[in-house]
Parts: C-alpha cells; structure tokens; sequence
C-alpha cells in the first residue's frame, strides 16, 4: 500500500527511531501552525495599526466565536482522521478508502448544519457575551462573514487532516504557506484599499482558505490517489459511519466545548472594558504562537497512537508519550525565558496600542502562563492520545472539567480580582484537566497490555 503514495512526503511513524520521527513529522506541523495563526494575526496586526483600539477590540470580541469555530472544524477533521490513520497502520486499503468517502459525507452534513445555524445565533451569541455596544455591530459584521463560507475552514482541515494520517504533514504547510502569503495581500488590499474594515479581513481570510483547499485537492489527485474512494466506498457501512460519527463528533464536540468555555471566559474580559479587552486580544494571538510547538506535538501523537494502535504497538506508544511529555517541558522553559524579557514588546507589536493598560496587562498575562506550558503540552498529548486509541468519553469529560472551571471563574473570581482572575484561570484548570487524563491514558487496558513487552 505505501508505495502507491509519495514517500519523499511521508514519514514512517511505524518503525525505526520514535523521537526523531516524531519531530520530523511535527516539524511541517508547526510551520503549519504558524502559518495558519497568520490568518488572524495579520488581521489583527494591520487593524491595530490602521484602523485603531476600537476596531482591534471588535475583532477580539468575537474571537472566541472564531475559535468556537475554527476548533470544531479542526476537531471534526483530526476525528475522522483517526480512523484512516488506523486503517493505514493496519494495511487494510478498502477500509482506508472507505473512511476517506464516509469523512466526506460526515463533512459536508456537519458544514451545512452549521452554516444554517450560525445565520440565527451569532448577533445574540455577541449580546450574551456582553459584548460593548459601541463594538458589536463591527463583531458581527466579522464573524458573520467568517460563518457564510464555514465550508472552507471544513475542507481544508479535512484534505489536511487525511494527508496526515498516512504520514504526510509537509505539503499541507507548502499549501498553507501560500494561502498565507496571500492573506496578508488581500488584508492590504480590502482593509486599506478598499476601506472595508473589519469586514475585509473576514473576507481576505476566507479567500485565501479557498487556494489552499484547491491546491490540497489538486496535490491529492494528483500525488496521493491511494486516497481518493470510488463509488463503490461510499456505499452505507453502519458500523464505519457509525464509529467514524462518534470519533468526529467527539473531538469536534470536545473543542468546542472548551472554545464554549473560553467564550464564556470572553464574556467576563469583555465587561471590563475596551482597554482590557484589546490587552487580552493581542497577549492571546501571542499565546497562540508560543503555544505551536505544543499543538504541533499533540497532532503528532494522534497520528503517531492512531497508525501504531492499528498496527498493535501499545510499547511503541508508551515511549512515544514519555518522548513527547519531556519535549513539552523542554519547550515551556524556552518559552518562559522568552516572555521574561520579550513579553511588552511583542504586546505592543501586536496591538499598535501604547496604552499602558494594554501593554501592563498582556505581558503580565503571557509571563504567568508560559510556565504553566508544559501541563498543558502533557494535557493536550494525553487527550488526543486517548481519542486515537478510541476513547470517545474520557476526552470529553476533561473539557467539561474546563468548562465548568471558566464558568465558576466568570461567576465567582472574576468580579472580585478583575483581569487577575483571568490570568490564573486556565492554568489552575490545567491541573485538573491533567490529572484526570495522565490517570485514564496509563489505566486504559491496552497501554497496559505493553508491560509485557519490557
């Protein structure tokens, strides 16, 4: 089966040296990374520089609706993944192609459901975030474009997520390296040129997605045709559709209930002020970036336990896991250092603003988390591990544990200690979160089934 895919692009997480195989694999990852965090910060960079705090606060405002979003999309696609990563560890070609069709047709239901509900709730989703009046309608207008063509941000983190899970994770960065360069263009052209505001940068976004799904079906025609089904797999498989729905849903489901949480969090920034809302938005696009390495890890490993789970290399997996949880603490010191020193600088690169408020507040927030960075590295490893071995609920419950935490946080803490209580938020939730997941992943029967093998 692996010849009939180009090698020079995929990297064999079956055999040979673990930690060197999962860094090359993690590599494009984070460029990807990278480069996909580039969409949103050029917007934020270009309307904090030309068109302002007020603008800048606007767009911060329905962030956390765009990451609701952009998280699920992402979930959905690494969900379907798994299961195609699975079938490729295992060599089983039909069963590789048969998940590819059924992702398409799960893809396509969950984008038009979510297309149609979004035309309803967003304006009230803002006002139930206590979103300013003198900011919403420019949050709206945003957004809302963003949601018409949610279809985009759907298939590109499909083609994306079932490249990956046969071990190619360098040509989806070449495609979004290009789409990208291209965002900042269309940012220029629509913001400054034609004078379109927030509005523009939507629009420059989801034009440039589009190149980059168009490159990725063309690269799969073309390179990866062990991927592409005929009619014959798209035929009713209860029991796939089935098993591929509930792995989907639930990685969708659990990113999105921890965007839910973090839009609840946004609710409390935003009732303190436009000031400290643009602080938060431009530390959190930062936060973004300092948190790429970790993303690019955890994608690793899903991709990494779903092959050698199909394969049946529980010991393989566990050493990956230690591999990846020392390399999450190595990358929190780098980053700790990094924003003892950097962290005003690059808030006030980011923002434009020379409010002090804005830059006291972003730094402060940015030197609390960046040690707490590597919890959330073992956290985020652990769950996406758990899904790729085929835990559905165990993951969920985590982000139901930073659900409720952010909610008590914007109930309890948040009215008494200010922006204090927002800093320390996630990071005490962190806690939790890891332990439960560190607990289930080591207890879970087939992990347990390597001791054997040592």
């Amino acid at each position: 089966m692996k010849t009939a895919i180009n090698q020079r692009t995929n990297v064999d997480l079956l055999h040979g040296p673990i930690m060197k195989s999962m860094v090359v694999f993690a590599l494009p990852l984070l460029l990807s990374s990278i480069f996909q965090q580039l969409y949103n910060t050029m917007d934020t960079v270009i309307i904090g520089h030309t068109l302002g705090e007020t603008a800048l606060a606007a767009m911060g405002a329905s962030a956390a609706i765009y990451d609701l979003l952009m998280g699920f999309a992402l979930g959905i696609g690494n969900g379907l993944a798994i299961v195609t990563a699975r079938s490729y560890g295992s060599g089983n070609q039909k069963m590789l192609k048969k998940s590819v069709a059924a992702s398409i047709v799960i893809g396509a239901v969950v984008t038009i459901a979510i297309t149609i509900l979004t035309r309803f709730i967003l304006y009230p989703f803002l006002r139930l975030l206590n979103t300013p009046a003198e900011i919403i309608d420019q949050s709206y207008a945003y957004i809302s474009t963003i949601t018409l063509f949610v279809v985009v941000m759907f298939a590109y983190n499909l083609c994306a997520g079932i490249l990956r899970a046969i071990g190619n994770s360098v040509m989806p960065l070449v495609f979004l390296v290009i789409s990208s360069l291209l965002n900042i263009v269309l940012d220029l052209f629509f913001i400054i040129r034609l004078h379109m505001g927030v509005q523009g940068a939507a629009v420059a976004t989801v034009l440039a997605q589009a190149v980059s799904v168009v490159l990725c079906f063309i690269y799969i025609r073309q390179k990866a045709k062990l991927l592409i089904p005929g009619k014959e797999h798209f035929a009713w498989d209860r029991d796939l559709y089935g098993e591929m729905t509930a792995q989907g849903l639930s990685m969708g489901f659990m990113s999105c209930i921890v965007n839910a949480g973090t839009a609840i969090l946004q609710s409390g920034i935003n009732g303190l002020g436009y000031l400290v809302i643009a602080g938060h938005t431009a530390a959190r696009k930062l936060f973004q970036f300092i948190m790429m390495p970790f993303i690019a890890m955890s994608q690793t490993i899903s991709t990494f336990v779903s092959q050698n789970r199909g394969a049946g290399q529980p010991a393989r997996i566990r050493k990956a896991m230690k591999c990846a949880y020392l390399y999450g603490v190595a990358v929190s010191a780098v980053m700790t250092v990094l924003m003892l020193f950097a962290a005003p600088s690059l808030v006030k690169l980011i923002s434009g603003s020379s409010e002090s408020v804005v830059l006291q507040n972003g730094a402060m927030y940015l030197r609390v988390v960046a040690p707490c960075l590597s919890i959330l590295g073992v956290l985020n490893c652990t769950r996406n591990a758990l899904q790729a071995i085929g835990q559905k609920v165990l993951p969920l419950i985590s982000s139901v544990i930073e659900l409720i935490g952010k909610i008590l946080f914007v109930l309890l803490l948040i009215p008494r200690f200010q922006y204090m209580a927002v800093i320390f938020c996630e990071p005490v939730i962190w806690c939790f979160m890891t332990l439960q997941l560190v607990v289930s992943f080591w207890r879970n029967p087939f992990i347990r089934s390597a001791d054997r093998e040592f």
